[in-house]
């Protein structure tokens, strides 16, 4: 008579396969009959980003690994819902997590494997490989932008909300693509960043009326794709004349950009957030449909969105015409709609968004909560919106502190006295030799 062999739960992201995970799989098969919980895409997402492989490839790969006999998905970071359902006999990971943001997790795996006499085995983890480290090493290569580029729209898909903060250069990049915190047993990160026409032109000391042409945009751009990773969503204004738009497509696709949000104001820009709106002009919504049909037309493939933004209620108008706006862009071929406000409360976008669910051209929504910024995400999350964009904060932050450094100098004479205020200039260094 055979024996049956015992169960064996192991749990991996698996995002990209390389021998560490093998090294775990062939410990594993030596006790038992290996039990596979594959990380969704959305499991991932939650702790950090999302995995350069869906779910349904990856499974495909470890499916057909000689070590594993059966693959399943396991929902969430937390092992307990899959264990209580298989009872392994053992479980095995490598001694990797003992600290950090695993360790809770780690102890709940302990906790639950004593109900029926389970066992933790913990091979040495494989140094100096990983799927972190594999997927910085693809960042570099000519064919990323593409992968780049695919990024919001799986992320739309995966997360809760997609998280994103404004760059305005490639420092500020790269503050993004390392800002981490701990947070309730996960990490919490920003997903990507925002190129602002704002920004951009306040940090080149002009105002925000179209003085920065897209030219220039696009140089200040390709700098911080060129030291980043994350996805990268781009302010289109109002996008330009109709003839011009597929040019910075073009441009736009070819450096990664994940999406391009162009409004539907005319005329001279005058930014959203000015209290005075005089002269300012919405275009007729089937005019500017002609643009998004333009965009979509031009654009080589649809991992690239348009992100429609609705200017109804900076310019005073009633809830009725930003509905239609936004029933008429999306019929045209916009994948998400941006509502905006220059309101302090949400009570006008968040009736927008209740209004909008009901419509059967309902899209993906965006909000700038730069005017209303009590806002939670849970809150932004419960009515609809799917992703938030920090629009200028990092700016904002950037010119008070420099601006007290100038005075502090000159008070002083000297620089002693704010050098526990700024940064080291060794952590500079090193932020940058980092990418």
């Amino acid at each position: 008579m055979m024996k049956t062999r015992k169960k064996v739960y192991v749990g991996l992201s698996a995002d990209i396969l390389h021998e560490g995970h093998i090294n775990i799989l062939k410990v594993a098969n030596s006790y038992g009959d290996v039990i596979v919980g594959l990380l969704t895409d959305q499991a991932i997402s939650s702790y950090k980003n999302i995995p350069y492989l869906d779910y349904n490839r990856r499974k495909i790969v470890l499916q057909n690994i000689k070590y594993v006999k059966k693959v399943i998905a396991q929902k969430t970071l937390d092992y307990v819902e899959n264990l209580n359902l298989i009872k392994p006999d053992f479980v095995v990971h490598g001694d990797d997590w003992k600290e950090g943001v695993q360790k809770t997790t780690r102890l709940r795996v302990i906790k639950t494997l004593k109900k029926w006499s389970g066992k933790l085995i913990e091979p040495k983890y494989t140094k100096n490989i990983s799927s972190t480290i594999i997927k910085n090493k693809l960042s570099k290569s000519k064919n990323f932008s593409q992968n780049r580029t695919s990024l919001l729209k799986r992320l739309i898909e995966s997360k809760e909300i997609v998280r994103i903060l404004e760059s305005h250069n490639s420092l500020t990049g790269l503050i993004i693509e390392n800002i981490k915190v701990e947070k309730k047993n996960s990490i919490i990160q920003f997903d990507g960043m925002w190129s602002s026409s704002l920004t951009d032109s306040a940090t080149k000391g002009k105002p925000d009326n179209s003085s920065v042409d897209f030219s220039s945009r696009i140089n200040s751009l390709n700098d911080m794709m060129d030291v980043t990773s994350k996805l990268l969503i781009f302010d289109g204004d109002n996008g330009g004349e109709l003839e011009h738009l597929p040019f910075l497509v073009r441009s736009l696709e070819r450096a990664g950009v994940s999406a391009l949000i162009i409004e539907d104001k005319i005329g001279l820009k005058k930014n959203s957030l000015f209290r005075d709106q005089s002269g300012a002009r919405q275009d007729k919504p089937h005019n500017f449909a002609k643009k998004i049909k333009q965009v979509c037309k031009s654009r080589k493939s649809s991992d690239f969105m348009i992100i429609a933004r609705i200017e109804s209620f900076i310019l005073g108008k009633n809830i009725k015409d930003a509905i239609k706006r936004a029933e008429t862009y999306s019929k045209a071929g916009a994948d998400a709609i941006l509502i905006h406000s220059k309101s302090n409360t949400t009570k006008e976008i968040f009736s927008f968004a209740k209004q909008f669910k009901k419509s059967k051209y309902f899209k993906p929504l965006v909000s700038v909560p730069s005017t209303y910024s009590k806002v939670r995400e849970r809150e932004l999350i419960n009515n609809g919106f799917k992703i938030v964009i920090y629009a200028n904060h990092l700016l904002r932050a950037a010119y008070p502190s420099m601006e007290q450094v100038a005075k502090a100098i000159l008070i002083n004479g000297r620089s002693f006295e704010i050098e526990k205020k700024i940064i080291p200039i060794n952590k500079i260094i090193n932020l940058i030799k980092s990418n």
